[in-house]
């Protein structure tokens, strides 16, 4: 009976939120000065609580100008001293996000994340008296499942803001100047989702970072929206058992996309799992859920770890399972995006030292109060994440030219024999959410 309890609470908490948050299109309008005709302001004060539904989170320190004029929307703004994080109660869904940027007396410079510090647009500046607007999606979930199932969060996902009932944004770089955000309902927007483990997931601690978190920015608005449910740790079968792939198929439509990276955990000893029987087995689970709601599963082979032998050539740590994988992708006709081949190519481009940089390698020091070196060979820093999303939109630009065609315009390929120069690369630390602590599952 307390179970039902729980449950019935649960669930009339989450309608009732949702009921607060019934609306299809939210418009804030930000700064001190004249407010556009059905914005509501947003000033420095204004804080998320849950009556309100909106405001800024997080110990955000904004600060609010007001440069004077008759343009409402961009004679005003918020800045602030930090990242500024802005979050706005919504019910489940997805969401199109439009952000004015700009100020009228000095240039900005702006970078925004999405919930779990996904990146959405890496870098946009603005000259003094300039102003642009952009446009991403935002996948908004809960964790109920249907009126008698959850799905079991593992206790450091219960902070996380994937799974707070929140769409927030956080606003970083130089000189962040934030005029005006609308957020639209956009639920017939095709969605992408992901399911895998830690080197899938939306890393919620800085410096770890993850090629899910990084491909939408890879991609133009409108369109295309991913949905992150990976889980650190999980494997095919702990991902049935406690209720992610339910998850995911309550909110699975037709056209949608279901990619599945696992491997990592699934080959660990005491996993129960083997490549090419039980691995197989729940392999073909998640490709009948994907077809049984009109959906595409696409596989994607594990990334390999930061492992060299003497001749300084990666090595398979993986054993047979992402040969197992390629097998059930030929079998069963479903799509394979080949990243354990294009990671080996990556890193023995960049070989054992440069590799490194791909990864959570950082000396005692690199961070405030950091007394222990991080030394991961499994889990990427936010340069080897973006250089793994460049990779897996490399081979959605090969084997799914449906989903390609929404690929940025002006994305070059991305042969990973030749990756990115990390002295070119800058992207802000989401500061709040930092650990200085040795990764684990």
């Amino acid at each position: 009976m307390k179970v039902k309890s729980f449950f019935k609470g649960l669930i009339i908490l989450v309608i009732t939120a949702q009921v607060v948050s019934a609306q299809s299109v939210y418009h804030f309008d930000f700064g001190t000065g004249k407010v556009a005709p059905g914005y509501a302001q947003v000033t420095a004060l204004t804080r998320y609580n849950e009556q309100l539904g909106y405001g800024f989170d997080y110990d955000t320190k904004a600060i609010a100008r007001n440069r004077g004029g008759e343009d409402a929307l961009r004679s005003d703004f918020c800045t602030g001293i930090g990242s500024m994080f802005f979050s706005v109660k919504v019910p489940q869904g997805n969401y199109e996000v439009t952000v004015t940027l700009g100020d009228a007396w000095r240039p900005s410079i702006t970078t925004i994340k999405a919930e779990s510090r996904r990146l959405m647009v890496k870098e946009i500046s603005t000259k003094a008296g300039q102003f642009k607007t952009t446009s991403f999606m935002v996948s908004v979930w809960d964790s109920i499942i249907n009126d008698h199932e959850i799905v079991r969060l593992k206790p450091r996902e219960r902070d996380k803001l994937d799974w707070d009932n929140k769409l927030t944004l956080e606003f970083g770089n130089a000189r962040p100047c934030v005029d005006a955000i609308t957020i639209k309902k956009a639920d017939h927007t095709t969605t992408v989702f992901l399911m895998g483990n830690s080197t899938v997931t939306d890393q919620s601690l800085e410096p770890w970072s993850c090629w899910g978190q990084m491909i939408p920015s890879l991609f133009k608005p409108g369109k295309i929206v991913f949905s992150d449910q990976a889980a650190s740790g999980s494997t095919l079968r702990a991902s049935i058992e406690r209720g992610r792939l339910a998850k995911v198929s309550s909110m699975l439509k037709p056209g949608d996309y279901l990619f599945v990276e696992f491997a990592h955990n699934d080959q660990k000893p005491g996993s129960g799992e083997k490549a090419y029987t039980t691995y197989n087995k729940y392999l073909r689970v998640y490709i009948d859920s994907a077809r049984g709601h009109h959906a595409i599963p696409v596989f994607v082979t594990s990334t390999n770890r930061r492992d060299f032998d003497a001749l300084g050539k990666v090595i398979n740590t993986l054993g047979e399972f992402p040969d197992a994988m390629r097998y059930e992708a030929k079998k069963d006709g479903v799509a394979l995006i080949d990243l354990n081949a294009m990671t080996k190519v990556l890193y023995d481009a960049l070989g054992p030292e440069k590799s490194k940089e791909l990864f959570v390698q950082f000396p005692a020091g690199t961070f405030p109060g950091q007394e222990v070196t991080l030394a991961d060979n499994t889990h990427f820093c936010d340069f080897g994440a973006y250089e793994i999303a460049k990779c897996v939109a490399e081979g959605i630009r090969k084997k799914l030219p449906a989903l390609a065609k929404y690929l940025k315009p002006g994305l070059a390929p991305f042969n990973p024999a030749h990756p990115d120069d990390i002295r070119k690369w800058d992207l802000p630390l989401t500061p709040m959410f930092t650990s200085i602590k040795p990764y684990g599952n």
